[in-house]
């Protein structure tokens, strides 16, 4: 820097008086002693000047070393802009203000509430067991058989593409709001209230999710939901008691038509073993009837064969079989006369007290 040292010197006469003034006012600063010392000042070398500056470049090119943690990818930009994306570790980018990096937790499961909010956290918050308040704007819905129901879910959700996340959307909750509640309304106005109040709530949320997913994908958001779990699906308040009655009687038909499956099935395989066996019984029996009666006629036959061969010796043999069936009977009592001792008697049949009490008085007699 030049300094006009004429200048100095005409402003030092005239704050002196010099010229022919006088004055009584203050003295003003010596402007030859400011100067001379100007002087010295700028022919003097800090010999630690460089040594600063060189550690200030020095700090400042390590701000730009930065740590991602395992949960975390790192987004770089560069004047704003999207620049590249790095992995968990140690990285660096270029100081401020030409790059800057962002951290997002990839891994973190976030939750959102819809229709009902918890009294003691936020909503956007880890979850903590506490009390809840219901929000009616968002939990009522009208079903396809034009019905109202009340409906409180969550979200879960995650990053999935830390790049869309950021640089797609401003709102990434609000848009996650917009699209839960879009997608639960559609679902449910193409559902009848009995299929949401009972068996069809997996699948409700199992569309939901579809549902909500394509329209994040839509957006480009970089988001993706894990679960929508419904935690409350009722009928109004002004109507609960009625609804309650009706659950309640389609439970109990429920449980009828599942004890009198449980009862059928229990006796039918009973009564169709009894029949079963029946039915084998009776095969059995007719099939040795039948074959009884055939070895029986095939017999006669054989029989009556060799009878018209030789009808003598055929009755012979037929009399002496029969005979030896007879007398072979042990509990039989029988009495043997020689044909002298018959022609002398008198046949007689012991109708009375058997063929013993008898015996003394069908004994042969003399005439």
């Amino acid at each position: 820097m030049n300094w006009d040292w004429d200048k100095l010197q005409e402003q030092r006469q005239k704050h002196s008086g010099g010229g022919g003034g006088g004055g009584g006012g203050p003295v003003p600063p010596n402007f030859d002693d400011f100067a001379d010392k100007f002087r010295r000042f700028k022919k003097f070398n800090f010999p630690a000047g460089k040594l600063i500056f060189a550690a200030i470049v020095l700090l400042w090119l390590a701000s730009g070393i930065y740590t991602v943690q395992p949960a975390q990818v790192g987004v770089v930009k560069r004047f704003g802009a999207y620049d590249r994306t790095t992995l968990p570790g140690l990285n660096y980018h270029m100081p401020y203000p030409f790059e800057s990096v962002m951290t997002p937790d990839v891994e973190k499961i976030r939750r959102y509430e819809v229709g009902f909010r918890s009294v003691n956290r936020d909503r956007r918050r880890t979850f903590e067991q506490g009390a809840t308040k219901d929000v009616p704007q968002e939990s009522l819905m009208l079903t396809g058989d034009e019905n109202i129901v009340d409906v409180q879910f969550i979200v879960q959700y995650v990053i999935k593409d830390a790049k869309d996340y950021l640089f797609n959307i401003t709102d990434p909750e609000g848009t996650v709001e917009h699209a839960a509640e879009a997608a639960m309304r559609e679902v449910i106005g193409k559902s009848k209230i009995d299929m949401a109040l009972t068996e069809g709530k997996s699948q409700i949320q199992q569309e939901a999710r579809d549902l909500m997913q394509k329209i994040l994908d839509s957006y480009k958001s970089g988001l993706y939901v894990r679960a929508v779990q419904l935690q409350r699906v009722q009928a109004p308040t002004e109507v609960i008691d009625a609804f309650k009655d009706v659950a309640s009687a389609r439970e109990d038909k429920s449980r009828y038509i599942n004890e009198a499956e449980a009862y059928s099935n229990d006796i039918l395989p009973k009564a169709r073993g009894q029949a079963a066996v029946v039915i084998n019984e009776a095969e059995a029996y007719r099939e040795s009837k039948i074959r009884q009666a055939t070895g029986e006629s095939q017999r006669f036959l054989s029989v009556l064969k060799e009878y018209n061969k030789a009808k003598d010796v055929t009755r012979t043999r037929l009399y002496l079989e029969t005979m030896e069936k007879i007398l072979s009977n042990p509990d039989m009592e029988k009495i043997i006369l020689s044909d002298e001792a018959l022609k002398k008697s008198i046949p007689y049949l012991p109708l009375g007290g058997g063929l013993g009490s008898g015996a003394s008085e069908s004994a042969p007699k003399k005439q």
